[in-house]
């Protein structure tokens, strides 16, 4: 039987095809990113729109099949056809909406497909009631159509799911474009393969004739108004379903940062009930969260401290009326301690309107503590906890403040521990930190009260403030009990150890009206007394500013003293009386000052250990010594030692050893023509000392004990050191002639050292009483005025040396 089609209605089946598969891709798109339940009823309402617009594609090209007689449709059959491309639809649709691009995934969604629309083509025909043949070979190549074409769809439709917006867009046309052919191509490809017999009509089974025009007219419009509708809804739907993806990614970022914030956050709403917590509030306050749920805003106050519980309700009630607050305060957490907390009240506003009020909170206990430690250890000392330097320096100035509208006088004393720096360079700074925390202590308790204020200035100075009327005022007791205090001897590792304090004073207005000023002039009334020799105070004059003005000068002069080669050696002969024999020389230091003519050590000597200078110089002592010393044996002079004096400073120094063996051979100077003067303060740490002076002995170097008898613990000293000669200091031999305790200490010393087989030599010798006195205890060797004064070099040659070569 010859048939015609309707190119309209073909057309129409096409634009449907298309339009159904579009749409449903489109939708496949929001099936794949929902879950659950909501998945499912995307999948189903999918399912059942693609089949539908596959099935009027289908029956539209149907009705526009036109043959020469009329063909009644079994309504059963064309249900049936339905269900088959709703059901393949739904297939195909729960395969790509799982986002695998998978071979497998792919090749299995393509059949499904492909078998939804073939099967709801042959159903289709098959509600014809009329007799058809197929041509199988037509048949085969139409579901190839239908499968090939389904397979690119799903490709292009997975595709469009993974791509950006852009090329989702034209990837789901151009799978719609290839769907719909599918479709299309698929049915017309099975109608070229149907052959209708007329003949075999089944004119008497129950079936429908159809209006083919105006009913195809009806089904594709009702069709392209359907998925038109469809597209609106799910534009929409997508644009809701957007906007509640993008809440809930906001919540839970917001729910992320409130769980996870180190800060403590409460939030309170109008009625003042605790609606949410996190973590972090339990764990600043110590209570659970079971215990703080829905809890009044009162719960939360009760473990403020008492007193800031009143000013914590009035700062919540401005929050309520919409104030961004932030302030500290203090809670009792649930373990008993408490806790410093930096608070913000940060109100909610929601149209306008408050609704509530977060409370932030952070611990900032430790940052308080610290905060705290560093502002003590900006204005306290660290080792002795009293007010440093600045502290004093504010103290001062409010002291000053106070006094001067009447001009009322105070005081200000600075304070030095006299023999300290020899303490701390012979025991070690740990050492010297324990006797500074001793001495500080016995200050204070000696004369601290509301009135007088101890400060450590630095090192081993300190400074006080004595804030009294001038009635109440009486300095000279506090600075003798202070002086009373320090003098007292100190016990370190077995030994007693004692230092004096040498104290200057200094009175506001008189003396200066500002800090820098007083102190100033307390400093040099301290440093007279130094010069006195220590061990008192002493109130600043006017007398001592010229000195202090010369004193600077000196200092001036003698940093240049060196690089102008203005230090001069002088010797002092050693004389052993029975033998009326030269048995040593001593070098002394002189500095040829170009304005002030030859000064004496005592004057220079302090600055030099003050400036740091000492030791340069002492090494430019003991060089000179050696050389001039060598040059003597050269010349034929006597071959006996010369005798230099070592400051503490150089007998501490790590280098000492190779130091003084690298002059010896830089000047010639055989080692046992070297003595070296020691005192006992350069001793006290034993351990120390035994290895500097055994270094030294090893050498061939003697080693003689300067000032014996002026120091402690001497005895200890002679038994553990190798120490070849004693050397009585003049202090015993001054009143040698009137004093009997005097001669008593002299010859306990003498026989001491000989049971001990140590040579003994006696300084400051200048009348002949005292000779005799030594001689009849049994000295021999005698250094002083008696003898000779220091001489320069070439007055010792001619004097003393050459004599003795004559001889």
């Amino acid at each position: 039987m010859h048939a015609s089609h309707d190119l309209i209605l073909v057309l129409f089946s096409y634009v449907i095809a298309v339009a159904s598969s579009y749409t449903v891709l489109d939708l496949a798109a929001s099936a794949g990113q929902a879950r659950g339940i909501r998945r499912w009823r995307w999948l189903a309402f999918g399912a059942v729109l693609m089949g539908m617009g596959i099935w009027s594609a289908h029956f539209i090209g149907m009705l526009a099949l036109n043959l020469p007689v009329p063909v009644k449709y079994n309504l059963l059959k064309v249900l049936l056809s339905i269900t088959a491309a709703v059901l393949g639809s739904f297939l195909a649709l729960a395969v790509i909406a799982r986002f695998r691009a998978g071979l497998r995934q792919l090749l299995g969604g393509g059949i499904l497909l492909a078998a939804g629309i073939a099967g709801m083509h042959y159903i289709g025909m098959s509600a014809m009631q009329i007799g058809i043949v197929y041509r199988y070979g037509y048949v085969v190549l139409s579901i190839a159509i239908a499968y090939a074409a389904a397979y690119a769809a799903l490709w292009l439709s997975f595709s469009a799911m993974t791509g950006n917006e852009k090329q989702s867009g034209w990837r789901k046309l151009g799978g719609g474009l290839i769907l719909g052919a599918a479709i299309a191509g698929m049915h017309y490809t099975g109608m070229l393969a149907a052959q209708f017999e007329p003949d075999h009509m089944h004119g008497d089974l129950p079936g429908v004739v159809l209006e083919q025009k105006w009913l195809a007219y009806i089904i594709a419009g009702g069709m392209l108004f359907t998925l038109w509708l469809s597209l609106i809804g799910l534009n929409i739907s997508r644009r809701f379903s957007r906007k509640d993806t993008k809440i809930l990614v906001n919540e839970k970022w917001y729910r992320s940062l409130y769980e996870n914030n180190q800060d403590g956050i409460l939030s309170v709403d109008l009625e003042l009930r605790i609606i949410g917590f996190n973590p972090a509030a339990s764990r600043i306050t110590g209570i659970n969260q079971e215990t703080l749920e829905d809890r009044s805003l009162d719960f939360f106050l009760n473990i403020v401290v008492e007193e800031e519980r009143g000013r914590m309700h009035e700062l919540f009630s401005r929050s309520f009326g919409g104030e961004y607050i932030g302030y500290e305060t203090t809670i009792v957490h649930q373990e008993g301690h408490r806790v410093d907390i930096s608070v913000i009240n940060a109100p909610v506003t929601v149209d306008g309107q408050v609704v509530g009020t977060y409370v932030i909170a952070r611990d900032v206990t430790e940052d308080k503590q610290v905060k705290e430690r560093n502002h003590y250890l900006a204005f306290h000392d660290e080792l002795t906890g009293l007010p440093n330097r600045r502290m004093f320096n504010q103290l001062l100035e409010q002291a000053i403040e106070a006094h001067s509208g009447k001009q009322e006088p105070f005081g200000v004393m600075v304070l030095d521990l006299d023999r300290f720096k020899m303490i701390n360079d012979s025991l070690g700074h740990l050492y010297g930190d324990l006797f500074l925390q001793e001495m500080s202590n016995r200050i204070r308790n000696s004369v601290v009260n509301e009135n007088v204020i101890l400060a450590r200035l630095g090192g081993d100075e300190f400074a006080l403030l004595c804030r009294f009327t001038r009635k109440q005022m009486n300095v000279t007791d506090i600075a003798e009990a202070m002086i009373a205090a320090v003098a007292q001897p100190y016990h370190l590792k077995e030994r007693e150890f004692y230092v004096t304090m040498s104290i200057g004073i200094a009175f506001y207005p008189y003396h200066g009206q500002d800090p820098v000023q007083l102190l100033k002039n307390a400093d040099t009334a301290m440093y007279e007394v130094k010069k006195n020799g220590k061990n008192d105070y002493h109130f600043f004059s006017e007398e001592l500013n010229g000195e202090l003005l010369e004193r600077l000068e000196l200092e001036g002069d003698l940093r240049k003293a060196l690089e102008r080669n203005e230090f001069v050696l002088h010797y002092q002969p050693q004389v052993h009386e029975e033998r009326k024999a030269i048995v040593g020389v001593e070098a002394l230091i002189r500095w040829q000052h170009p304005q002030r003519g030859l000064l004496s050590p005592a004057v220079f000597i302090p600055l030099a250990e003050e400036m740091g200078l000492i030791v340069e110089l002492g090494k430019w002592v003991l060089r000179e010594a050696c050389r001039q010393m060598h040059r003597w044996h050269e010349a034929g002079g006597p071959l006996v030692p010369v005798a230099v004096n070592l400051s503490s400073q150089q007998f501490h120094q790590y280098n000492l050893l190779e130091e003084i063996v690298g002059i010896l051979k830089e000047s010639g100077l055989a080692p046992e023509y070297l003595e070296l003067e020691i005192t006992e303060s350069m001793m006290m740490n034993a351990n120390i000392s035994a290895e500097v002076l055994s270094g030294l002995v090893k050498t061939g170097i003697r080693i003689s004990l300067d000032d014996f008898g002026t120091g402690y613990s001497s005895l200890s000293y002679l038994r553990l050191y190798p120490i070849h000669k004693v050397k009585i200091d003049r202090s015993f031999i001054r009143d040698i002639v009137t004093g009997g305790e005097d001669q008593a200490i002299v010859s306990a010393i003498i026989t001491l050292a000989r049971h001990l087989k140590m040579d003994v030599i006696a300084e400051g010798i200048e009348t002949r009483e005292q000779l005799d006195i030594l001689l009849d205890g049994g000295c021999r060797e005698f250094q002083g005025y008696y003898y000779s004064r220091p001489l320069p070099a070439h007055e010792m040659a001619d004097m003393f040396l050459l004599a003795a070569r004559t001889s």
